[in-house]
C-alpha cells in the first residue's frame, strides 16, 4: 500500500517522503518443508540497491533508557536526559519515479549504527563479545522486519525500532525546516505527517520533546503545533494493530518521552471529565494511559488533527463501534478515505497484454486518469471484445501455469478454473473456510458429483512465526494438496497448490491469472483489503463476503457482476457482542460441515503423515472458531458452486469480467492520494 501510494504521489507531482526503516532482513523467506512451513532468513540488502543514496551527512542520533534529570533555572525547567545509549540513524534515500512526471517522490530509509562502531582494545584483548556490544545493540534495531514479540526482548526490540523510526524522521525534517524558513512556528504552515497506523505514533511525543527540550517551546505552544500537523490513519480493526506498551517497558525504554505521554494524557482525561462530567467510564475507555498500559491510538486521536479508516464500511465501524467513544466526544475528526492500488503496478507492468488491449478500445488516458476505465463499458455486447478478453486471461493463465512448472514442479491444468486466495494467513481472513470447501468438493467428486470445468484452487501466504493456528491451516492445505493431487478419482477435477514463499513477484504471476478471486474474511474484520482490487482490475470476478472494500465493489459492479455471501458485520459484531456463538452447535446442526471439519481428523489425512498438528485445528474449530466460519460454511458452498456454473457460460464470464475491469477505476491509489490531499494535507 505504501508503495502505491508513493508511486501516486509522485506521478501526482506532490511534495512528499515515505519514511521508513532500512531493514537488513524482511519477515522472513518461507519454506515449505515436510508439509509444514518453515521460516528462512530474506536478506534484502544481498546483493545491494543501486536505487539507494546513503546519505550520512544527514544521520541523527537516537537515545534510549537513561535517567531524567530537572533543574529549575531563571529561564524555567531546565531537561536533561542522561545517561542514555546513543544509536546512530543514517538516512538512505530512494527516488520514487512517477509516470511521465518530472518530480520524484523520496524514499527515505533509516539504518542504525553504533556510536562507537568497533572497540579495538577489547578486541585486541580477545574480549569479542564486549568489542562488539555497542554494534550488535544499536544495528539490532534495523536488522528484521516485524520481530517476534511473543517475548519480552521482541516487544523491547519492536519498541526501539518504532521510537527510532519516529525520533529520527522527527529531526531530519526540523533540521529541514529550519535550513529553509528558519522559524519553527511556521512548521504547520509547510509540514504535514500522515501516521500509518500506530508504529510511527511515537513521532507525537518526540516532535514535542524536541521543541520543548532543544528548542526552548513551552508546552502549549508546542502542542498547538503538533495538534496541526499530526493525521492518523487507522488500517484494521485487529486488536494487534490498536498497538498497546507496558508503561514499566515504555517509561524505562523511553522516559522523558513517557514524561511528555503522561502530560498529554493528563490534560486528555481532564477533557473528557469536562465534557462527561462524573463518567468515569469514559476515562477507563478513552485514556491514553490505563491499566498498565500505554495505548498508542488513543494518543494519536487526541492529538491528531485527522482520523480515518481505509473503506466505507470499515470508517463506520470505527465510527461506531471500535472507536465509538472518540467519534462522539470528536466527530470533526473523523472521515474515510478508501485504499487505492497503482495501475502502473498493478495492471500495465504486470499485465502488458490486458493493458495494451484497454488502449486499443479507449486510448491511453486512463494510465493517468483511471476514471477512463468506465469507457470500456461500451463494450460489454461486443463479442469480438469478449473474444479477446478471453484471449488475454487464457494466455496469463498459461503463463502462471509454466512459471509454477518451472519453479515449484506443479502440474497445473491451464483449461480449469483459477480460484485463488492469496494473502497473510490469519484466522479472520479465513483460509480455514476455502479449504473445508476443498474438503466438500473432494467427497463431493468421490460421490460422483464431477464439476463441469475442472478447478484449480490456489493458496499463497504466511503466517506469522508465533501464530500456532496459523500454521496449522497452512499444515492442512498441504495436506490437502497431497492427498487431492494423488487421487486419479479426484484429480482430474480438482487440485489444490500451496505456493511457496508468496510475494510481490508471484503476486504479480497470479493476479492477472485468476478467475475468482478469494475475499471471503468475516464481515467487519478487514479493513479494505487491496488484493480484492488488483483481481478485479485484472478481470477476476470477487467471491467475497460483504465486508471492507468487497462492499465498494459490489455497489460499482452491481450485484450481478459479483459472487457475495455470508451474515452481514452488523449481525456478527451484534454475535460477537452477545458473546453466545456455539460453533460446535453449527457442527452438529449441518451434515456437510461435521463431514468437512471430521475429514481434519480422519484416517485419509493420518495415512499421509499429516495429522500430527490438525487435532488442534480440529479442537479450535470444533470448541471456539472465534471468526465464525461455520455459519457462513452453507451460504458460501451454494455461492461457490454459482460462480463455478456461471464460468461455463464463456461470453457471458467475459462480460462481467469487462465491467469489473471498467469500474476498477475507483480504487486508484490516484483517486485515495488526491482525497488525502484535498481534504486533509492540502499541498497544493
Amino acid at each position: 500500500l505504501a508503495a502505491c501510494f508513493l508511486d501516486s504521489l509522485s506521478t501526482m507531482e506532490l511534495p512528499a517522503v515515505g519514511c521508513g526503516i532500512r531493514y537488513e532482513y524482511g519477515m522472513f523467506r518461507q519454506k515449505i518443508v515436510d508439509g509444514t512451513q518453515i521460516e528462512m532468513e530474506d536478506d534484502w540488502l544481498r546483493d545491494g540497491n543501486i536505487w539507494e543514496i546513503e546519505r550520512p551527512e544527514l544521520s541523527v542520533e537516537v537515545h534510549f533508557n537513561g535517567t531524567i534529570e530537572e533543574n529549575w533555572t531563571e529561564n524555567g525547567l531546565e531537561i536533561k536526559h542522561k545517561d542514555y545509549n546513543t544509536v546512530i540513524a543514517v538516512p538512505y534515500d530512494m527516488p520514487i519515479i512517477g509516470y511521465k512526471t518530472k518530480t520524484p517522490a523520496t524514499l527515505r530509509l533509516w539504518s542504525a549504527r553504533s556510536k562507537q562502531r568497533f572497540d579495538l582494545h577489547s578486541f585486541n584483548e580477545g574480549i569479542y563479545d564486549k568489542a562488539m556490544a555497542d554494534q550488535t545493540f544499536a544495528e539490532a534495531i534495523s536488522k528484521v522486519l516485524y520481530p517476534s514479540d511473543d517475548h519480552m526482548q521482541g516487544k523491547q526490540l519492536r519498541l526501539k525500532q518504532f521510537y527510532f523510526l519516529a525520533s529520527a524522521t522527527m529531526q531530519s525534517m526540523l533540521k529541514r525546516h529550519k535550513q529553509i524558513f528558519s522559524d519553527l512556528h511556521t512548521l504547520p504552515d509547510h509540514v504535514v505527517i500522515q501516521i500509518n497506523e500506530t508504529h510511527p505514533a511515537l513521532a507525537i511525543p518526540e516532535l514535542m520533546r524536541i521543541l520543548m527540550d532543544e528548542e526552548g517551546f513551552g508546552w502549549d505552544e508546542a502542542y498547538q503545533i503538533v495538534k496541526k500537523m499530526f493525521h492518523y490513519t487507522n488500517h484494521t480493526i485487529m486488536a494487534e494493530a490498536l498497538e498497546k506498551w507496558p508503561i514499566d517497558l515504555f517509561s524505562r525504554l523511553l522516559p522523558r518521552v513517557y514524561q511528555i505521554v503522561e502530560e498529554i494524557d493528563r490534560r486528555f482525561v481532564n477533557k473528557i471529565r469536562e465534557m462527561y462530567p462524573g463518567n468515569e467510564e469514559k476515562v477507563r475507555k478513552m485514556a491514553i494511559l490505563w491499566d498498565g498500559q500505554v495505548r498508542m491510538a488513543h494518543m494519536a486521536i487526541a492529538a491528531g488533527y485527522s482520523v480515518n479508516g481505509v473503506a466505507k464500511l470499515h470508517t463506520e465501524i470505527l465510527k461506531n463501534q471500535e472507536l465509538k467513544d472518540f467519534y462522539q466526544m470528536m466527530p470533526e475528526k473523523f472521515n474515510n478515505k478508501t485504499n487505492g492500488i497503482t495501475f502502473r503496478r498493478w495492471l500495465m507492468s504486470c499485465n502488458p497484454e490486458l493493458s495494451a488491449m484497454i488502449t486499443d478500445l479507449i486510448g491511453d488516458g486512463w494510465k493517468k486518469d483511471a476514471n477512463e476505465l468506465e469507457k470500456l463499458g461500451n463494450f460489454v455486447n461486443d463479442d469480438a471484445v469478449l473474444d479477446r478478453l478471453l484471449a488475454v486471461k487464457a494466455g496469463k493463465k498459461a503463463d502462471l501455469k509454466n512459471y509454477l512448472k518451472m519453479k515449484q514442479g506443479f502440474d497445473i491444468d491451464e483449461n480449469s478454473i483459477y480460484d485463488i486466495q492469496v494473502k497473510r494467513l490469519h484466522e479472520y481472513k479465513r483460509q480455514q473456510m476455502n479449504a473445508l470447501y476443498v474438503i466438500h468438493k473432494y467427497f463431493e467428486i468421490k460421490e460422483g458429483k464431477k464439476p463441469a470445468t475442472p478447478i484449480t484452487v490456489f493458496f499463497g501466504a504466511k503466517a506469522a512465526p508465533a501464530y500456532i493456528i496459523a500454521k496449522d491451516i497452512i499444515h492442512l492445505i498441504l495436506c490437502l494438496q497431497q492427498i487431492i493431487n494423488n487421487d486419479p478419482e479426484v484429480s482430474p477435477y480438482l487440485k489444490v497448490f500451496m505456493v511457496e514463499n508468496y510475494n510481490v513477484t508471484m503476486a504479480e504471476k497470479m493476479i492477472p491469472a485468476c478467475d475468482i478471486s478469494e475475499q471471503i474474511s468475516l464481515a467487519s474484520k478487514e479493513a479494505s483489503g487491496t488484493g480484492n482490487m488488483k483481481f478485479m482490475l485484472n478481470g477476476a470476478l470477487t467471491l467475497g463476503t460483504m465486508d471492507g472494500a468487497n462492499v465498494e465493489i459490489a455497489e460499482l459492479v452491481g450485484n450481478e457482476n459479483i459472487f457475495t455471501f455470508g451474515e452481514d458485520s452488523q449481525t456478527v459484531i451484534d454475535r460477537y457482542a452477545r458473546g453466545d456463538y456455539n460453533s460446535r452447535s453449527y457442527y452438529e446442526k449441518d451434515s456437510e460441515l461435521k463431514r468437512a471439519v471430521d475429514f481434519i481428523v480422519s484416517d485419509t489425512v493420518k495415512s499421509v503423515g499429516c495429522s500430527e498438528n490438525l487435532e488442534r485445528l480440529y479442537n479450535e474449530l470444533l470448541n471456539k472458531d472465534w471468526f465464525m466460519t461455520f455459519p457462513d460454511f452453507e451460504d458460501y458452498i451454494a455461492t461457490r458452486e454459482k460462480a463455478y456454473a456461471a464460468y461455463t457460460d464463456r461470453k457471458d464470464w467475459a462480460k462481467k469480467a469487462l465491467i469489473s475491469i471498467s469500474k476498477a477505476g475507483f480504487f486508484s491509489s490516484d483517486r485515495t492520494i488526491d482525497q488525502y490531499n484535498k481534504e486533509i494535507w492540502k499541498l497544493s
